[in-house]
């Protein structure tokens, strides 16, 4: 897939069949639209191109704005790649962008720049200065520029909103395994294994402290997960808890993953965790023995879960 970092740096002579959007999550809902897209690219001889906004609308048109994402953009374009997406285009949003009137959008992106064959768009899209173009005018665009327009029915729409919202949901509520079935894929995140209190070596259970870098990422709910994470080219399964770690005095948020047999240094190192399912809520233990025991017991649920899904 090629990905370029502006709608000036993209250039095609082959045509493409459009669609466009945040795509957050890229779950089943959007895999749908997606598969229209290339479909309709390869019986048109084009290639299919996906224009997408960072930072995210919301966060530029709505300063108090504290929107949580499903996706870093780094991590949708690795699903919009997988899904089969010839081109992507991560144009920068911002003031100047959104005052684009709805012919501007159409005439100097969509048919000059990407020489669009076909695009398909949902019923209620609207676009240009305001956002006050509809549908009738994209088609009526698409009859003086000689492009086709395709509408992604209500019911499809629909389906969309209502699986970023479940998928959130879910993923609030620490429903990580419901989550991924909306998402079609397991949950993940990445972020750089930094040097935490060393807390959890002195218990049995050495941790890899987790810092993600984006704030707007979506972490689940505080509580113990099952997790994986490819490292050294291998699957590491382990434990992750998502708290404060009261037991010990915690207070700040953190990300911890404790890795069975496993015993390298990750310091410094980047690392994608895979969430799999909830054990249990984070709680606080009258003593760190009584945590010790609980962390067996957790190990012992994580066993059972790995042994049942991928042995």
């Amino acid at each position: 897939m090629k990905i370029v970092s502006s709608i000036q740096e993209f250039s095609t002579s082959a045509g493409t069949v459009v669609t466009l959007g945040t795509f957050d999550g890229v779950h089943i809902g959007h895999q749908s639209i997606l598969d229209k897209v290339i479909s309709s690219s390869k019986k048109l001889g084009c290639e299919s191109l996906v224009l997408t906004f960072f930072p995210h609308p919301r966060m530029v048109l709505q300063h108090d704005s504290e929107i949580k994402l499903l996706n870093t953009i780094e991590e949708k374009s690795l699903l919009l790649e997988k899904a089969g997406i010839d081109n992507l285009v991560i144009h920068p949003f911002d003031q100047t962008f959104s005052q684009l009137t709805a012919e501007e959008f159409v005439k100097d992106i969509l048919v000059n720049r990407f020489r669009v064959k076909k695009i398909i768009i949902g019923h209620d899209h609207r676009f240009g200065k305001n956002r006050t173009a509809t549908i009738d005018d994209l088609i009526r665009f698409g009859m003086e520029y000689g492009f086709e327009v395709e509408q992604i029915s209500a019911q499809e729409v629909d389906a969309v909103s209502v699986s970023s919202t479940k998928v959130r949901t879910a993923l609030d509520e620490g429903n990580v395994a419901l989550a991924s079935q909306y998402l079609g894929y397991d949950y993940f995140f990445s972020g750089t294994v930094a040097e935490g209190r060393k807390l959890g070596r002195t218990i049995g259970y050495p941790t890899a402290n987790i810092k993600i870098d984006e704030s707007y990422k979506l972490i689940p709910r505080n509580g113990v997960y099952i997790v994986s994470s490819e490292i050294g080219g291998e699957k590491v399964y382990g434990m992750m808890n998502i708290g404060i770690n009261p037991t010990v005095g915690g207070t700040a948020q953190s990300i911890e993953v404790y890795f069975f047999d496993f015993d390298q240094d990750l310091y410094g190192k980047r690392i994608t965790v895979t969430v799999y399912e909830k054990i249990r809520d984070e709680q606080k233990f009258a003593s760190v023995d009584e945590l010790r025991m609980q962390l067996g017991k957790d190990q012992d649920v994580s066993f059972k879960y790995i042994a049942n899904r991928f042995s």
